[in-house]
């Protein structure tokens, strides 16, 4: 893995359970340079937050990761890393992002997690790595890195 591009440690990764994906989601979190934004794309239920959770795990954060569908975002103050775990579902459009002053809570090196980012429109920043996670079914799921 080649810790200066995360986006070379895979383009596409099946993992059978939820614990595969927690783990592959903290072998990702290592090769992540300091304030990245992460992108994540997938159907309800897909896998998005155990995928935060395996970025969480990977940061230190002792607190236990649900998705903050009705606070927008939640950040956590981990041992490596802040970790600030969006869910932009509920957003009503791209702009509301700006009144959310994520910038000003921000602490260096972070990781902005955000589901639902296709909702975010212009307002994701440009060097965003996009994952897809879909459901296989039986609890697999198929990780893309989307280019």
């Amino acid at each position: 893995m080649n810790p200066d591009n995360p986006q070379k440690f895979f383009d596409q990764k099946i993992c059978r359970t939820e614990a595969e994906t927690i783990a592959a989601a903290r072998e990702f979190a290592a090769a992540l340079p300091p304030d990245s934004t992460i992108a994540l794309h997938g159907d309800l239920g897909a896998g998005k937050t155990t995928f935060v959770r395996g970025l969480a795990e990977a940061f230190g954060v002792d607190e236990q990761i649900t998705s903050p569908s009705f606070n927008i975002y939640t950040i956590y103050e981990g041992r490596e890393r802040q970790l600030i775990h969006m869910d932009a579902y509920r957003l009503p459009s791209p702009a509301a992002t700006e009144g959310l002053m994520l910038e000003e809570f921000m602490r260096t090196p972070w990781c902005w997690a955000v589901e639902w980012a296709e909702n975010l429109g212009d307002f994701l920043p440009a060097d965003a790595i996009h994952i897809s996670i879909e459901a296989l079914g039986n609890g697999a799921r198929l990780l893309k890195i989307v280019r």
